[in-house]
């Protein structure tokens, strides 16, 4: 059974769980998991009840909780603010850090998201693009599908003449288990609008990233 104290500190940071219509469910459901960290303690080899592990099925709910926080919003609304500024270049905003769950092992990934797009007519903030990535990063993900989604919230919400995304990220899941591999990098990109035939911008794109990092 959670205590009371626990249950305040997750109405208070995530309301969402007790609204009237899903409170009943969902306090069944946050008693259930606290109780499956325990027996996955003892799975391991640990004993939940003592000490260090004792409130350790709380805080492992409450960082899941948080880890998965995406869920509860649309990315692509931060776009929907734009301004009709004339800018018929390359707008790129570099190195936007993430951190998310590979689903495959609930094992961490994380890296930078690189995002261009060439504005027909509608430019966002600066900042929204942050809050795009961290939205679709804050859920049970693929990299392959955080890059596409980010790519096609920007087509959608700004129309721009094309997008281009680059998400490079490590992957705990490789380098701490399995082939433990732990300097590897995955890179993965998504192309949409007129960067899907012209080489001459994807250089250019690439060639910003680089030169930004030497």
């Amino acid at each position: 059974m959670m205590k009371s104290e626990q249950l305040q500190v997750l109405n208070k940071k995530f309301p969402h769980l007790f609204t009237q219509q899903t409170a009943s469910e969902n306090f069944t459901n946050l008693t259930q998991f606290s109780e499956a960290v325990k027996q996955l303690i003892k799975l391991c080899g640990d004993d939940p009840e003592r000490d260090g592990l004792l409130d350790t099925p709380f805080r492992v709910l409450k960082a899941f909780l948080e880890y998965t926080e995406g869920y509860q919003e649309d990315p692509k609304v931060h776009l929907e603010k734009t301004f009709d500024i004339h800018h018929n270049g390359l707008i790129l905003i570099k190195d936007i850090e993430f951190y998310s769950l590979c689903e495959h092992h609930f094992s961490p990934f994380f890296g930078a998201a690189h995002i261009g797009y060439i504005p027909k007519k509608k430019i966002t903030g600066l900042s929204k693009m942050g809050r795009l990535v961290e939205g679709y990063a804050k859920r049970f993900q693929v990299q392959e599908r955080l890059t596409t989604q980010i790519a096609e919230a920007i087509e959608e919400v700004l129309e721009p003449e094309g997008t281009i995304v680059v998400v490079e990220a490590k992957h705990i899941c490789m380098c701490s288990r399995g082939i433990k591999k732990a300097n590897t990098i995955t890179t993965t990109s998504s192309l949409l609008g007129i960067y899907e035939n012209r080489p001459d911008l994807r250089a250019e794109f690439y060639s910003l990233i680089k030169n930004t990092r030497e």
